[in-house]
């Protein structure tokens, strides 16, 4: 057996980072920055209010309440042409600009009509600064906002037209094929004959892709025949980033898919030391990377969270390509043996105040999804005899946990 951690790095090492795009920002959610992001202007280019209100004079609101005159009104995008003196006031708007002579906001709730037509009174006093955003108090100009590696979420897209950036260079969205191979897989409501079974591993492996935002080819389900998966595989190729396959990766496994791939690339089949998910494949066929995941549902979805979702993050521009990692209480035990593997329980992962506990769920067996819908979490497990009740335990998280 293969340890963990060498089969890891062996994969990353055959998968480089996709080329580069310019793409509108419109586009660029979920994508990967390719270069450094520079605000080429202060922001706020110039201050301004931050509420509804009258700009004044702090030093006239120092023995509020006090009545001052009411000299103009300020909208959002209008240049002030004049100025506020003293024991002045004027009516301002969010985002207007501060006029002359103001150094200060008072929020339209602090005051009041004055029975004298063109006065305020304000009813309480402020200091310098009240309420007005300064130039570059979010940024300045030449400030480094994201750096390269950096995902793309909707506030940074915000940042991105703040700054009137029209497109933005990013590492390209990669186009992962999925494809399905076996005589006993059928598909949809069709009435299982002995010996079938429902392809689940497709389906959720797709979604397992869609959640880290590639696009996804369905290359199908394709019957054990040596020429149809030639085809299919060859026709993949030319127009995929990375293609993964389930099942007939065991040691002695006949399978025209094993077969294929060991004509046409250059794989490697691997027993890895971890349960579930110890068999693996990997290799590139004319340069594209190919994942050859284990048969077994859990086994293949493990497989996919150790190795394929990693990669694929690698090759995306990602700076961090794992998912997180905590330490939670166990809350009730789980025995295993020792066999020289990793174990990865799956886990219901509770988070408590100030900390995180994990309960083993039933059903651990490599083909038994159920537990794996339910599971938050994978307890990674050294070999050993397992883990008692108030044990910690290392835990990849999937989902958000419970809260309790």
């Amino acid at each position: 057996m293969i340890e963990l951690k060498e089969v890891q790095e062996f994969i990353f090492s055959q998968c480089s980072k996709l080329s580069t795009d310019e793409v509108e920002i419109s586009k660029s959610r979920g994508l990967v920055l390719a270069g450094t992001v520079i605000s080429n202007d202060d922001i706020p280019p110039f201050p301004n209010t931050a509420m509804d209100g009258y700009a004044v004079r702090a030093l006239d609101t120092v023995n509020a309440p006090v009545e001052l005159k009411v000299v103009g009104t300020l909208p959002a995008g209008k240049v002030p042409d004049f100025k506020v003196g003293p024991d002045e006031a004027v009516r301002i708007m969010t985002g207007a600009v501060i006029p002359e002579g103001a150094d200060s906001v008072v929020m339209v709730e602090k005051t009041r009509e004055a029975e004298r037509d063109n006065f305020v009174v304000v009813e309480e006093s402020v200091k310098d600064g009240n309420f007005i955003r300064q130039p570059g108090e979010d940024f300045v100009k030449g400030t480094e906002l994201f750096a390269s590696g950096t995902l793309i979420g909707a506030a940074h897209i915000g940042v991105f037209a703040t700054i009137g950036l029209e497109e933005v260079t990013v590492f390209k969205r990669p186009v992962v094929g999925v494809m399905s191979t076996g005589d006993e897989l059928v598909q949809g409501a069709t009435r299982l004959e002995p010996g079938q079974i429902r392809d689940s591993n497709r389906h959720s492996v797709k979604a397992l892709l869609d959640e880290i935002g590639v696009e996804v080819i369905d290359l199908g389900l394709i019957p054990d025949d040596e020429e149809k998966i030639e085809s299919a595989l060859l026709s993949a190729v030319e127009k995929c980033d990375a293609i993964v396959t389930s099942g007939g990766v065991s040691m002695g496994d006949f399978d025209f898919v094993k077969v294929v791939l060991d004509r046409l690339g250059e794989m490697k089949w691997m027993q890895v030391a971890i349960k579930p998910a110890k068999p693996l494949a990997f290799g590139l066929l004319n340069g594209v990377p190919v994942f050859g995941l284990p048969g077994n549902p859990v086994s293949a979805m493990v497989s996919f969270e150790l190795f394929m979702r990693p990669a694929l993050l690698k090759i995306m521009g990602y700076a961090q390509i794992w998912r997180p990692y905590l330490k939670a209480k166990a809350v009730t035990s789980f025995k295993r043996r020792q066999d020289g593997k990793v174990h990865f329980a799956r886990v219901a992962l509770i988070r408590k105040k100030d900390s995180y506990e994990v309960s083993f769920l039933e059903g651990q067996g490599s083909h038994q999804l159920a537990a794996m819908a339910n599971a938050q979490g994978l307890a990674v497990l050294p070999n050993g005899e397992g883990v008692e009740e108030g044990d910690f335990v290392d835990v990849m998280q999937l989902s958000e946990p419970e809260i309790n």
